[in-house]
């Protein structure tokens, strides 16, 4: 819920997503990310040739450019996030720009720029019609490529990111790989940008490097002047600007009391997440990139619960060889040693596709091909995937983890598939653990209902809420209409959650839970008391949840679900629960500005 800052002062709110949590007040540093703008003027015929070799050179000096960046961010970050840049490379050998610029250069007798900007135009114009996900997504990339172009064609300076002298928060249309690789990672204190999601380029990098962002914003560029004072509010999803004293002091006093708040739950990230009275739960980290191992252990996380390898497809414009997937997988298992990494096999399908899979446009995609099914379907790129993670599994614990799996022929056949992978790794004599652990993700009500026949056939359950959820209560949490009703205090949703942890319980297996709920203040009272053996969630939240479960008493959380279980709403669930909290837990004051 967002604040209501009228009850404080005056103030504008310009609402967006919270990416990356935190508080910094500073100022706004416009970024002009969008392309210049070119003349339509014609040159003469003798200046055509000369035209050709301007733009072919703006072309090297773009790729020595991008070049350099890649180098930069590898170093910086990692390889995973500098493997961005290599669609970006990709692009400016392509014939399509290449040669479609140079026609125009040569039949209409006009300057590089205008050939490149038409050029591209009607490439993004087929691209933003199309229904795929993945090619709409690369709209950015080939917005980014030719803007860089065109900065070296028009000799103009990019940005002035790289130039940053003071403390600034950036304030953008969106900000692409190539703007962020460049900047001053000292003076960035935030971003806030007008489109993007939480797994946007912009997101990953501010979560990457611990900085508030909040994006998604829309009209912000418009609404905010160059220099003026800002504050963004990366918890609550909020820009604020032309505030007055009592909303500036009212931030600053929630920007102590949050920093503080990380400090003192940072103290207990190296104790056991034990309850009072002696009852332990695994706090593992979900992450997107080996990279993000690292912050996962500084953070307390003991293993990881949710390896999304998506990631590693999507960023790009071909599907990862097995080499590539097992240095990824490696780096995450060696790097976490000997805590568990539980790699989810591909979840694509859905809102998320890759390239060089095959894919068909749906009526209905969530209830489509993708997850496991798209996996069994794709059995090439399945089996890769599988030899990758085996041979990742010689480095530490690793485990295999199938989603959206409703079926036990589906579990069947992917550990045939699985076994088929064991095999050829034999044959090639590559080495792998001699016994890996096997899991599904719960993310259907037909995997709950046959929760007690899947626990027979596999090692361990994972609840994906966030699925779970959508499919129980048939609601889209992306259409506007109906997001209300996406409620994971739903009794519906709880008893899914009691059902498949009993199922679990009977065959002696381990049951975790990697959604958003897991990461929720609230919700965890109920997942102590619903008995999870496991929570996985957001690396920043770990703190918080460990601090919850240790100053709970897993009797009293019992209580607490049995009254839960007993009422009729999902909003009079939360407000049971939001009573106990203020009771037990007045010293956790800042959990309100999470919730």
């Amino acid at each position: 819920m967002l604040l209501d800052l009228s009850k404080i002062g005056k103030a504008k709110v310009i609402e967006g997503i919270p990416a990356s949590p935190g508080i910094v007040i500073g100022k706004a540093f416009i970024m002009d990310t969008e392309r210049p703008h070119v003349s339509h003027e014609t040159i003469s015929e003798e200046d055509v040739e000369r035209e050709v070799e301007h733009f072919m050179a703006a072309v090297q000096d773009t790729r020595e450019l991008l070049v350099r960046l890649r180098a930069k961010l590898a170093d910086e970050l990692g390889e995973s996030h500098a493997r961005m840049f290599d669609a970006h490379l990709m692009m400016l050998d392509d014939s399509m720009i290449i040669d479609g610029t140079l026609k125009r250069i040569r039949e209409s007798s006009c300057r590089a720029s205008l050939a490149l900007t038409e050029t591209m135009g009607q490439i993004i114009k087929v691209m933003g019609r199309t229904k795929d996900e993945y090619l709409r997504e690369r709209v950015y990339d080939i917005k980014d490529i030719e803007r860089r172009l065109l900065m070296h064609l028009l000799g103009r300076k990019d940005g002035c990111l790289a130039d940053l002298e003071d403390e600034v928060i950036i304030v953008a249309h969106d900000l692409p790989a190539t703007v962020t690789a460049s900047m001053r990672r000292e003076r960035v204190k935030g971003f806030v940008t007008e489109v993007g999601g939480r797994t946007s380029h912009a997101s990953i990098m501010a979560r990457s490097l611990e900085i508030p962002a909040v994006v998604g914003t829309h009209s912000v560029t418009d609404a905010v002047d160059q220099g003026e004072m800002v504050i963004v509010d990366g918890i609550t999803g909020m820009l604020v600007h032309d505030f007055d004293d009592a909303v500036l002091e009212y931030y600053r006093d929630r920007q102590r009391e949050y920093k503080e708040f990380e400090r003192q739950l940072l103290l207990v990230k190296d104790y056991p997440a034990v309850t009072r009275d002696g009852h332990k739960f695994a706090l593992w980290a979900n992450i997107e990139l080996a990279e993000e191992v690292d912050s996962a252990k500084a953070h307390g996380a003991e293993g990881i619960g949710l390896f999304r390898t998506e990631y590693l497809f999507i960023a790009r414009d071909d599907i990862p060889s097995e080499d590539e997937q097992y240095e990824a997988y490696r780096r995450a298992v060696e790097t976490m040693a000997p805590g568990p990494v539980i790699i989810r096999t591909l979840d694509v399908g859905g809102d998320k596709f890759i390239a060089g899979g095959e894919h068909q446009r749906e009526a209905n995609p969530y209830l489509g091909w993708r997850g496991i099914r798209y996996c069994l379907g794709q059995p090439n790129l399945f089996i890769r995937q599988l030899k990758a993670i085996l041979r990742a599994s010689a480095h530490g614990e690793a485990r295999i983890m199938f989603p959206m799996v409703s079926s036990l022929n589906e579990v069947r056949d992917a550990k045939q598939v699985l076994e088929a992978a064991r095999q050829q790794l034999i044959s090639e004599g590559k080495e792998f653990a001699e016994s890996i652990d096997v899991g599904i993700m719960i993310e259907t009500p037909a995997a709950v209902v046959l929760a007690k026949l899947f626990a027979e056939e596999v090692d361990f359950f994972s609840i994906g809420s966030n699925d779970l959820i959508q499919y129980t209560l048939a609601v889209d949490r992306g259409n506007d209409r109906v997001a209300y009703l996406y409620d994971q205090y739903h009794p519906a949703v709880l008893s899914l959650i009691r059902d498949t942890v009993q199922a679990a319980r009977k065959q002696k297996i381990p049951v975790g839970l990697c959604g958003e709920m897991a990461g929720d203040p609230l919700a965890v009272l109920l997942l102590i008391g619903l008995g999870l053996d496991e929570l996985s969630m957001s690396p920043l939240v770990l703190p918080e949840v460990k601090s919850i479960i240790r100053s709970t008493s897993y009797r009293s959380a019992r209580k607490t679900v049995a009254q839960a279980l007993d009422m009729a709403t999902g909003s009079e669930v939360r407000r049971h629960l939001q009573q106990i909290f203020k009771k037990a837990y007045p010293e956790i004051s800042a959990t309100e500005m999470i919730e």
